[in-house]
């Protein structure tokens, strides 16, 4: 990600690349295309990539860099989730790599008609297929309770009811700026605040409108499916909810994490490891944050394919 108003700039990328080991003439996946940052240095690798973004506006942009690599690049309109269904019916797996930057992109943020941004007004949509349920449709409709446990869950917001009841009391809301606002307001902030709480509330919308969360564990599957033995996983989070996923998958997957105990018994014999034990999380040097400031909650999680068979077919 990148600063609002400058150009996309990938996080992590160099320790992605490095951590993609990638070698000329291999096939690789970027599952989340954006602006084609990691794709572009895939490639200039010498590799293969099939690139998925659910975001029509992403596959149109792209297209001048499927134009620039002659074959090499096949860009794919789908969420990731549906990655291995995809390249299957495409004859393109197994595959060498799949990388994965999660969360929304720095173009969806900077577009005030996306209505991702608190910085910016406009419209509550916050759709990042640009179709179904609208941020507005569903503050419009839902149930107050309903507004809450999604803002406690997916924002960790602790006075979730609180901002619900200010939410359902200023009804019918259609604008960034209103919801921003409505939610200081309840939570008393005042503008020298070093944190917004706005902030935390329009992540739990969009996840719960994306369904990120179940996205990233359906598509963390879907790469295990599609890797080659000795494939590499890379995935870049922005918080705690997706690396708490991310680090749960890898552990089960690679044996590490504990078979059971007494107070959380195993329920059934373990499966082969399908990925050898992770490298140790990455995050972002001094040098990135100075340069990227949207890199500073980001961490990296690389892993290898084992040969051993999937553990969901």
């Amino acid at each position: 990600m990148s600063a609002p108003g400058q150009p996309h700039i990938p996080v992590l990328l160099d320790e992605v690349i490095d951590g993609l080991a990638i070698q000329p003439g291999e096939r690789h996946v970027d599952a989340t295309f954006g602006a084609g940052g990691y794709t572009r240095a895939i490639l200039a690798q010498g590799a293969e990539v099939a690139a998925f973004d659910r975001d029509p506006s992403a596959i149109e942009g792209g297209q001048s860099i499927v134009a620039e690599h002659d074959g090499k690049l096949t860009l794919i309109e789908a969420p990731f989730s549906q990655l291995a269904h995809e390249l299957e019916s495409r004859g393109l797996a197994p595959v060498d790599g799949v990388t994965l930057d999660i969360g929304v992109s720095s173009m969806q943020l900077d577009q005030a008609e996306r209505g991702f941004s608190i910085q910016q007004d406009g419209p509550l949509d916050m759709r990042m297929s640009q179709a179904g349920e609208s941020a507005e449709d569903w503050l419009n409709s839902a149930d107050e309770a309903d507004i809450a446990d999604i803002l406690f869950q997916f924002g960790e917001e602790p006075r979730s009811r609180r901002v619900a009841r200010a939410i359902v009391s200023a009804r019918p809301l259609k604008r960034t700026s209103e919801l921003a606002n409505v939610v200081r307001k309840a939570l008393n902030h005042k503008p020298h605040d070093k944190k917004d709480p706005a902030t935390r509330i329009f992540q739990a919308i969009r996840i719960h409108l994306n369904r990120e969360l179940d996205e990233l564990v359906e598509g963390l599957a879907a790469a295990e499916r599609v890797l080659k033995p000795g494939g590499r996983l890379a995935v870049v989070t922005f918080h705690s909810l997706e690396d708490r996923l991310v680090k749960r998958f890898l552990r089960e997957r690679s044996g590490s994490e504990p078979a059971g105990s007494r107070h959380r018994p195993a329920v059934g014999p373990r499966a082969a490891p399908s990925f050898e034990t992770p490298a140790k999380a990455v995050r972002p040097s001094e040098a990135e944050l100075t340069r990227n400031p949207r890199a500073r909650s980001a961490t990296l999680r690389v892993a290898r394919r084992t040969a051993a068979a999937p553990w969901c077919e």
